[in-house]
């Protein structure tokens, strides 16, 4: 059986531990703190987040054909909003968000994303 859920999901997984591995890799040879700014909650978070929107988008794939682009709006939104409700306040505390700190959200945020549109895009085509 050919899932594209399940494909994704195992996919989303193994990239998103390798960007993780890659991350902490280049924090610890520019010798900087490799478990703050909330990294490990930030890969979390953001790989739960593509695997939810996937799925939704995956279930809704025959009633909301046409509307899945809106969808998938729709789900950045949320991970936006993620972002601001969980990582924004304690990111804010010193009144400044360090380059360390936008990173921590922000690679496994544009990985995610990119694995997510590629998915997406592949799987609309084959579905046409």
């Amino acid at each position: 059986m050919n899932n594209p859920f399940v494909n994704f999901t195992v996919k989303a997984i193994i990239v998103l531990i390798i960007v993780f591995f890659f991350h902490i890799s280049i924090l610890d040879i520019v010798d900087l703190p490799l478990f703050e700014n909330r990294i490990i909650l930030s890969y979390v978070i953001n790989l739960a987040l593509i695997i939810v929107i996937f799925g939704v988008l995956y279930l809704l794939k025959r009633k909301y054909k046409s509307q899945l682009g809106f969808l998938f709006l729709a789900g950045s939104f949320l991970k936006f909003a993620v972002f601001f409700i969980v990582f924004y306040p304690f990111y804010k505390l010193d009144n400044m968000i360090t380059k360390l700190e936008f990173a921590a959200f922000f690679v496994p945020y544009v990985f995610g994303l990119v694995l997510e549109s590629v998915s997406l895009s592949k799987w609309l085509n084959k579905m046409e």
